[in-house]
């Protein structure tokens, strides 16, 4: 099936018109969206989730839940015209839900908490059909609430985005990650958190207006795409802005200026 009207956020991304023939934009990437209290970025993640499944008829979806149950990300996919409870029952969609993760305290071993996390997420894809271990999205959502089941281990965390990270090197799946960016505005940004920002292949921040509130626009999208063409050596930097407004079944992404 391939994607119709592809919009900004498509473009930034690098999906194209005709996926189904063309290998997954996101293969071997990690994109981390960052967002903040005021103007949340999950809908990126939305999108990511439905194009993954829209685009590529063989593929899979691994998403650690540290934020919401799975009737949230179901009620909101189906509205934007995706199933997981059919996806799940067809093998490409995998819900890992964290919410009652206990992470190892002082004195306990740390394998009992992030690390069996990791052992999860390589069952799942040890299991998976072959044709889909082809195209492997890893989804968090989110890195600041994977702290909190980590006791506040920032060390513990970035150890674990190691890991996933390693999954897109080594296998050239996707990983993808959501972070609230300001949750640190009282103090330094932690160095975790500047070291995951250089790992990723694309960042995406997603903020307020400048200028305030407004009707037609609910906020402001910066695509930082680091696109690297391995075969010769060659790495550049793609920066894409756009406002963006929330509909009840979609998103719409324009230019500023552009809205009437």
């Amino acid at each position: 099936m391939e994607p119709q009207g592809l919009n900004l956020m498509d473009q930034a991304l690098g999906f194209h018109s005709n996926m189904t023939q063309q290998p997954w934009p996101l293969c071997g990437r990690f994109v981390l969206v960052e967002d903040c209290v005021d103007t949340s970025g999950a809908f990126v993640l939305h999108h990511i989730l439905k194009r993954s499944f829209t685009s590529r008829p063989s593929s899979a979806v691994i998403f650690l839940a540290f934020a919401h149950p799975i009737n949230h990300y179901d009620r909101v996919l189906r509205k934007l015209g995706c199933n997981l409870s059919s996806q799940r029952d067809n093998g490409r969609f995998f819900f890992l839900d964290m919410l009652m993760l206990q992470c190892p305290v002082e004195g306990k071993p740390k394998h009992d908490g992030l690390a069996t996390v990791f052992e999860k997420i390589e069952r799942v894809i040890s299991e998976l059909h072959p044709e889909n271990k082809k195209f492997v999205t890893v989804v968090i959502d989110d890195i600041s609430c994977l702290e909190v089941a980590a006791n506040g281990s920032s060390n513990d965390v970035l150890d674990f985005l190691h890991y996933c990270y390693t999954l897109t090197s080594e296998n050239g799946y996707a990983l993808v990650a959501l972070n609230h960016q300001d949750i640190y505005s009282d103090g330094e940004r932690p160095a975790f958190m500047l070291e995951i920002e250089y790992l990723a292949d694309i960042l995406i921040k997603v903020d307020p207006l400048a200028t305030g509130l407004a009707k037609d626009v609910h906020g402001q999208v910066m695509v930082l795409n680091k696109e690297t063409q391995k075969q010769q050596g060659i790495s550049s930097i793609k920066i894409q802005n756009f406002h963006f407004k929330i509909k009840e079944n979609n998103i719409e992404y324009f230019y500023a200026g552009t809205r009437t």
